[in-house]
């Protein structure tokens, strides 16, 4: 009888899983987070909160702060935090290497908006995602502005969807490196961005830096051919 109710789910396009750390990505997130003692997570490329409403729906109690630089998305990411007290949505910017400004494509489907030029190969995979539009927007590096939300008992983890763009992040981070716990990042296994860093070395320059690799969960498939093209990796200290 399972096996036949899970057929018939499977046709309408969903799946039923155990919830536990073998078979969640998110409960295993949250045994980390606990493992850990998490209590304050940073969430950078936020969009309209997906990342920050997921925690909460797993039992994270912690405080979040959410960092988007895009006006439209931005807008439904306080409408989706507003009745969340320890939630704070940071003024609106892009989190990078260096301080001043810079120009963001809008994606079709917001999620995939990015700093850099978008490659045939992502389009191919979700037209979707294609380019519609670009806004000009404030840009920080997180060393500079974490200080307004880190108190002396933060046990920091940083989170950074960024399209690309994880690299320049990460880069960002220097000034406060000692203060992270653990963090995420959205990695490619093959350029959908021009210029970015590919998932071996990222893993290899985030290893450098006294991180260990503890979860992989994959995000973006090629639907026509089933390559596996974005993972979410997963790290705390060594």
């Amino acid at each position: 009888m399972k096996s036949l109710i899970k057929r018939l789910i499977r046709r309408c396009g969903f799946d039923i899983r155990r919830y536990d750390p073998s078979t969640s990505e998110m409960a295993q997130l949250m045994t980390m987070f606990s493992g850990h003692g998490v209590n304050l997570v940073f969430d950078v490329g936020a969009n309209i909160g997906q990342f920050g409403r997921s925690l909460r729906d797993a039992g994270y109690r912690g405080r979040i702060v959410s960092f988007e630089p895009l006006s439209s998305a931005r807008e439904q990411l306080l409408r989706q935090s507003q009745s969340d007290q320890l939630w704070e949505v940071a003024p609106r910017g892009a989190i990078g290497s260096e301080n001043g400004e810079i120009e963001i494509h809008i994606a079709g489907n917001s999620v995939s908006s990015s700093a850099m030029d978008m490659l045939a190969a992502h389009e191919s995979a979700a037209p979707e995602s294609a380019y519609i539009g670009s806004e000009r927007t404030p840009l920080r590096r997180v060393d500079s502005i974490a200080g307004d939300y880190l108190r002396s008992d933060s046990v920091l983890f940083l989170k950074i969807d960024t399209q690309g763009y994880e690299e320049q992040v990460f880069a960002g981070t220097q000034g406060i490196l000692d203060r992270i716990a653990g963090l995420q990042l959205e990695l490619s296994l093959v350029p959908l961005y021009d210029g970015q860093r590919l998932f071996d070395d990222l893993v290899k320059q985030v290893a450098g830096a006294g991180f260990a690799l503890w979860g992989l969960a994959p995000v973006f498939v090629d639907p026509q051919s089933g390559r596996l093209l974005q993972v979410d990796a997963t790290f705390f200290r060594s």
